[in-house]
């Protein structure tokens, strides 16, 4: 069974498919046939210990009705009644054991010790009669014996006291020929019927095992171009299919469009970053080919190039800073996460951030409890965020407000608004993504490398939470950053942070 299964394993689909049905049939039919051939014997048997039953009973009547004075008269009796029966190959056997009298059966060779037959030796007579001697030695009840020109017999031998106070044993015995001859037919038909069926089994297989792979080796045949290199090609001409390969078309379809979608992106990244880092290294090269041109530069002109090189430098190494944090994010070790008590936690971040510009600042209500995150990347999250909004606010009378919210199902939200310039509304899904930029010019300007909302979604994700872009009261731009693992503090009471102009 290994070996065929071995066999099968590397081969294709349909042969697979077909091997295994040939082999189900082929332990199927072998399962019916045994049971077959087994419950055919028996039924036979057991319809011939019923016959033979019915023949012994008739003849110790027969024995019991011939009103036998002497022994003699009762192995008289039982050989005119047994003369009175024909025996065939395919017959009843039937003797009678008088003691004192010579065996009384219409089979007479089987007793006595005859002499050979014509063509026989003293040997085999010999064996013969040994056989033919196990019906003299059987129990009483039911048995099978192995006689001589009769094959197997089964025998039921009985013991009997007839009226008049003599003993005779009776025997009935029927060839078991007829169950050999129903069993080998029943053999013969299993036979011809099994071969019919593993033939048909093994077309029927292979025909449908070609029928079903075929949308399979479309996919494969699809697999392999995307392998050499094309995202085009898709699965089509899927309707009149199973609802299991439509499904697994579509998934297919579905993970060939996104993987477009990834490689676009991961071009559209490269090209971005690249052109990030092209544009400090062409003016670090530009102002020290200006300081190289110069025979004795001065000292001013020197600290001028130092300052704008070590801007450039810093610029470079923020933007390499946001990479290396957004790849670390799809590490398992990237949150270390614990309970943070929420307002006191907002707070000290609130205390933090508005002492760096002049706007006016405004937090309201925290609920109070904990959240399970990661304290510094959730902060770093919110930093972004809240620094955006400077960013986008006018000095002294721009608006920068926070607000937390408790929601159900142990969420908590954080909206971060300002009164800004706001973000268009075709744009809103657009800038979590990397390098994209509302006001590219001011981005640079002010030191921006594009990746912050990135790296505010890519911390939000590795909560489990969302993040999404809207407009705030003041049509500003207002970003919601919702996560789990809240949980409220049984009194229900709220920190308040100060809200007024720094």
């Amino acid at each position: 069974m290994r070996s065929l299964i071995g066999r099968l394993a590397p081969a294709g689909l349909r042969w697979r498919l077909a091997g295994w049905v040939t082999l189900v049939t082929l332990v199927s039919t072998a399962i019916v046939f045994v049971a077959v051939y087994g419950g055919t014997g028996e039924e036979l048997r057991h319809q011939i210990d019923s016959e033979i039953a019915g023949d012994s009973a008739e003849l110790a009547h027969n024995l019991a009705m011939a009103k036998a004075r002497t022994p003699r008269q009762l192995a008289h009796a039982a050989t005119r009644y047994i003369d009175a029966q024909p025996f065939s190959a395919s017959s009843t056997l039937l003797f009678a054991l008088v003691p004192g009298q010579q065996a009384s059966t219409n089979r007479p060779e089987l007793f006595g010790n005859p002499p050979p037959d014509d063509g026989e030796t003293y040997a085999e007579q010999e064996q013969e009669n040994r056989l033919a001697a196990h019906l003299l030695v059987a129990g009483d009840g039911y048995s099978t014996l192995l006689l001589p020109d009769v094959g197997n017999l089964r025998l039921l031998k009985r013991s009997l006291l007839v009226p008049g106070g003599l003993q005779v044993t009776i025997g009935v015995g029927e060839p078991l020929a007829a169950v050999a001859r129903a069993q080998h037919g029943v053999a013969r038909a299993f036979i011809v019927a099994g071969l019919l069926a593993l033939a048909s089994a093994l077309l029927g297989a292979y025909l449908i095992g070609a029928r079903v792979s075929r949308p399979l080796r479309s996919m494969a045949a699809v697999a392999a171009r995307v392998d050499a290199g094309d995202l085009h090609p898709r699965i089509h001409d899927t309707d009149g299919r199973a609802e299991e390969v439509r499904v697994l078309a579509d998934a297919f379809n579905h993970m060939l469009d996104r993987l477009t979608d990834a490689f676009a992106g991961q071009r559209a990244f490269v090209a971005d970053a690249s052109h990030e880092l092209r544009t400090p290294l062409t003016v670090i090269r530009g102002q020290l080919e200006v300081l190289a041109s110069q025979p004795q530069p001065s000292a001013e002109e020197v600290r001028r190039v130092e300052r704008l090189v070590q801007a450039e430098i810093a610029r470079i190494g923020r933007l390499v800073d946001d990479l290396l944090l957004l790849a670390r994010t799809e590490q398992s070790e990237f949150l270390r996460v614990e309970s943070i008590d929420l307002p006191n936690y907002v707070q000290e971040l609130w205390d933090g951030v508005s002492l760096v510009a002049q706007r006016r600042f405004e937090l309201g209500p925290v609920p109070a409890g904990t959240l399970r995150a990661d304290p510094d990347r959730l902060a770093q999250a919110l930093r972004n965020l809240l620094n955006n909004a400077i960013d986008h606010t006018a000095p002294e009378r721009g608006l920068v407000r926070m607000r937390v919210q408790q929601r159900p199902g142990g969420r908590v939200r954080f909206l971060v608004e300002d009164d800004g310039p706001g973000i268009p509304a075709e744009q809103r899904e657009r800038v979590f993504d990397r390098f994209h930029r509302t006001d590219a010019a001011r981005d640079r300007a002010s030191g921006g490398t594009g990746l912050g909302l990135a790296i505010v979604r890519a911390i939000v994700d590795a909560h489990g939470g969302s993040v999404s872009a809207g407009e705030s009261p003041e049509a500003g731009a207002c970003i919601e950053l919702e996560l789990p693992g809240f949980v409220p503090a049984r009194a229900g009471t709220v920190a308040y942070a100060a809200t007024g102009t720094r």
